[in-house]
């Protein structure tokens, strides 16, 4: 008797942990390329951004902050584009920090809440990029959402060859 009741236990807490898993599975995998999709801007002519691996997409909800830690080359510009789904509203916060000193470096909200934000690296250098999405970022005119949904939200991260400026070297 002991047996079956243990046994019936264990089988209802795996059949639970699998459950959980593939929740939390499937939340990764609709927003897994979100950042692919939505984050693309239209290229100028002549632009030769390029798709930077270390780009992510997560699901957030309003209140909720996340960091992420890239490296940044020397060399190269760069362009972060951060989107993300109504539901989080268009007050998207992030912040550009030093990974070794923790210097602030950027944050878009001494920049009007751009989501679009081009720099170039002087030299090579681990950062650590923060998300943080407000609470009450929705708009109040759109009351069928509420602050504990939650949504995707890409972060974007190009790349490309700064180009030589002033007098080439002879």
């Amino acid at each position: 008797m002991k047996k079956s009741i243990l046994s019936f236990l264990l089988i209802a807490t795996v059949s639970i942990v699998f459950a959980q898993k593939r929740e939390l599975v499937s939340q990764v995998s609709a927003c897994g390329q979100f950042h692919k999709k939505y984050c693309k801007l239209d290229k100028e002519k002549g632009e030769k951004w390029e798709y930077n691996s270390q780009s992510r997409s997560g699901l957030f909800s309003q209140g909720m902050a996340s960091k992420i830690r890239c490296v940044i080359y020397k060399g190269m510009d760069y362009r972060l584009t951060l989107c993300a789904e109504t539901a989080l509203g268009d007050k998207l916060n992030f912040k550009i920090y030093d990974a070794k000193t923790n210097e602030l470096l950027f944050d878009n909200a001494t920049s009007e809440n751009t989501q679009v934000f081009e720099f170039q690296s002087a030299s090579t250098r681990p950062i650590i990029i923060e998300v943080f999405i407000p609470e009450g970022a929705t708009e109040a005119s759109n009351n069928n959402l509420k602050a504990k949904d939650a949504a995707c939200l890409g972060l974007l991260i190009e790349h490309k060859k700064t180009e030589i400026q002033g007098f080439s070297k002879y």
